[in-house]
């Protein structure tokens, strides 16, 4: 018999040292199975024991032949070699079996699964290779091959089993209170037995510092395989992995900034069953600091991502106590403003939603500083569909508490508006809180007219004169937005115009006055936007608007000298607007003082302002009343008319249309004057068509009022 075992040892290792010979050598250790199987006398097995090591290092040079059937058989002869052997070489052989868990034969992993759950079952010395081989055997539990699954799966439990027997008088006492499942176990997972369990517990320590290793590695497999591992392993855990939970969070830190999909997601998997088995407190101490002070520079919004995973996991009555503390540490400014990147604002937004389902109508106590923190995420985000998304939040926190999105602005606006105003000396074009009150404002609609003794204060502030160009003219223009639609924002309660002429004074005029710069330019347009707004809107009363005029004029008046078109077509605009509103009120100085700036816009160099001087200077010549002497006035009269018919042969025939009938219009004031004038110039004209229809009008007037 020895002789025999003496032969095959000879000839299998002869072969192993082959490169060639594949099948021959399949063949070979084949014949390995005779030495699992018990038919070693002592004298043979004494023998193989003592020859086994030299067969490991052929044999791991083989298990990776191109053919599976051959690796197959490598494979089940390392485990009688290993089996059989001294025990030493488990170590030599780990690192290669571990590879052939990512073979593409299914049969090269099914029998590397078989093999080690045989060595943790029968192995002589398997108690010091526990923390070895039991990661092998529950990676295989995740395999995609559900025969493999389940021959790992029952290989496991029959290793729990035998543990639990032979470690029987250990856990006696631990037997009644470890067989209960604990609360809030993960619904549909069938949860592992008591000596599995105890094995994982007991191994623990040593197997996180492989997995925080093994899940940065550099092959995309072997850290989507340890991303699985580390599930498998907290489901066995279970409230174990608290005594463990420093290295497990930088662990995941570290995991969730991975390119590769998969294994964020299963590493977000094992968070989850944190938040399921570790209490909220202790989770939260570690982890909110960690949210405030984020120890990767480059990926900041790791922690907040491992967060939602955790709190998804934990049970509502248990997270409920806490949600005071999670949102306090939300809403602070180093977390909820500090960084910009879309990846950060879409954790964050995890974050609250994740508060949203778990605790509900709970919330309604931190309503305050999570509709803080979404209405940051939209003032932040540069990506439309998260800022829809965290507006999708802002509706569902106000259904949880049975209000709609304007009762929760209502509810919350004083305190919103105290939050800002506390930093307006500070703002600048690059404040958060810039953005956070255009949120606000624009998303509060009427409720936002109820709280004008706080938000007109706050406006004054940041709109002086001294303070960023950039940040007053976005708040110009979001105001602009405001006023002309001024009945359902800012005049909601109609109580606006006890704000509007303070408004005018103090804060529109003085960013119309002049100052070099092209920045200076574009704040006197953005501030012009908003006086034709405050004009249109119906936000102030002819009589307050009366009482600035002759402070308000001058300004416009300037404005049609600008560079910037988009200035002199709004100051056109403007001129207009006051005209309509209070023409008729004004004294003939403050008329005449009026027509000169808007006839030299008739030559501007852009058709529109033409068009827009033209229409105003109509509307100037319908605001003179029977209190404006035509006599007294006749000079001003007289340069209004003659500048006008010079227009009436403009090149541009819709010019002369327009001219025509403004001429028409204004021909009742002085028809005499008019008269003279057309018939002085009639035949310099190019066509004396215009004039003469003007002419023929003039005259049907003078009809008309001597049949009166």
């Amino acid at each position: 018999m020895q002789g025999n075992n003496h032969r095959d040892y000879n000839r299998v290792y002869s072969l192993c040292s082959q490169t060639g010979g594949s099948v021959a050598l399949s063949h070979a250790l084949s014949g390995s199975e005779v030495w699992g199987q018990g038919n070693l006398g002592a004298v043979g097995r004494e023998h193989f024991h003592m020859q086994a090591e030299s067969l490991v290092k052929p044999l791991m040079q083989t298990i990776t032949h191109q053919h599976s059937r051959v690796r197959v058989s490598v494979i089940e002869a390392t485990g009688a070699v290993v089996q059989h052997g001294s025990g030493k070489n488990v170590d030599d052989v780990l690192s290669h079996l571990a590879q052939r868990l990512f073979d593409d034969s299914p049969q090269v992993r099914k029998a590397v699964t078989a093999v080690v759950g045989d060595w943790l079952l029968n192995m002589r010395d398997r108690y010091s290779y526990f923390h070895k081989l039991i990661p092998l055997l529950l990676s295989s539990i995740s395999d995609e091959i559900p025969e493999i699954r389940l021959l790992a799966a029952d290989l496991w439990r029959q290793v729990g089993l035998q543990w639990e027997k032979e470690n029987e008088d250990d856990i006696k006492d631990k037997m009644d209170f470890l067989l209960c499942p604990p609360p809030h176990y993960p619904p549909g997972v069938e949860r592992p037995g008591l000596g599995c369990r105890e094995l994982v517990v007991r191994n623990l320590g040593r197997l996180i510092p492989a997995i925080a290793h093994d899940v940065t590695d550099w092959l995309v497999p072997t850290r989507v395989q340890t991303s699985q591992l580390l599930s498998v392993l907290l489901l066995h855990a279970e409230d174990h992995t608290t005594q463990h939970l420093q290295p497990l969070l930088a662990m995941l830190y570290r995991a969730c900034s991975d390119t590769e999909r998969d294994v964020v997601n299963n590493c977000l998997a094992a968070a989850k069953l944190i938040g399921t088995f570790v209490p909220p407190p202790v989770f939260l101490k570690l982890m909110l600091e960690h949210v405030t002070a984020p120890s990767s520079p480059s990926h900041p919004w790791t922690p907040l991502m491992v967060l939602a995973a955790v709190l998804g996991g934990g049970s509502k009555p248990l997270l409920k106590p806490h949600l005071q503390q999670v949102a306090d540490t939300l809403v602070q400014p180093e977390v909820c403003q500090e960084y910009q990147q879309v990846m950060y604002l879409e954790q964050l937004l995890a974050c609250v939603d994740v508060l949203l389902r778990q605790c509900e109508s709970d919330c309604g106590s931190n309503s305050l500083q999570l509709l803080q923190v979404l209405v940051t995420i939209q003032s932040l985000s540069t990506a439309p569909q998260l800022s829809a998304k965290a507006l999708e939040s802002v509706h569902f926190l106000s259904r949880v508490q049975g209000l709609d999105l304007l009762e929760l602005y209502r509810q919350h606006m004083g305190q919103l508006l105290d939050w800002l105003s506390a930093s307006v000396n500070t703002w600048s074009s690059y404040s958060p809180q810039r953005l956070q009150l255009h949120i606000i404002l624009m998303q509060s609609g009427p409720v936002i007219g109820e709280f004008l003794n706080q938000l007109m204060p706050l406006l004054h502030t940041c709109l002086q004169p001294n303070r960023d160009t950039e940040m007053r003219m976005s708040v110009f223009t979001m105001l602009a937005k405001l006023l002309l639609d001024a009945k359902n924002t800012l005049d909601s309660q109609g109580h606006f115009c006890d704000e509007s002429e303070k408004f005018l004074s103090d804060v529109l005029l003085p960013n119309l006055v002049w100052h070099a710069g092209r920045t200076a330019a574009a704040v006197r347009t953005s501030a012009l936007s908003c006086l034709l707004a405050l004009l249109h809107g119906g936000a102030v009363t002819p009589g307050q608007l009366l009482c600035l005029e002759e402070k308000l004029s001058p300004l416009v008046l300037s404005a049609l000298e600008e560079d910037s078109q988009t200035s002199r077509l709004l100051a056109c605009r403007s001129l207009s607007a006051t005209l309509q509103l209070i023409g008729t009120s004004l004294h003939h100085e403050a008329l005449n003082k009026i027509y000169p700036g808007l006839l030299k816009r008739l030559d501007d160099s852009s058709e529109e302002v033409r068009s827009v001087a033209l229409q105003a200077v109509g509307l100037w010549l319908s605001s003179l009343t029977t209190d404006y002497s035509p006599e007294l006035c006749a000079p001003h009269l007289q340069l209004l008319f003659q500048q006008l018919l010079l227009h009436l042969d403009d090149p541009d025939s819709s010019m002369q249309d327009q001219v025509l009938e403004v001429l028409k219009e204004g021909s009742s004031v002085h028809p005499s004057l008019l008269q003279r004038e057309a018939e002085a110039v009639r035949d310099k004209q190019r066509s004396p068509l215009h004039c003469d229809l003007l002419l023929q009008h003039i005259s049907s007037l003078r009809t008309e009022t001597s049949h009166h």
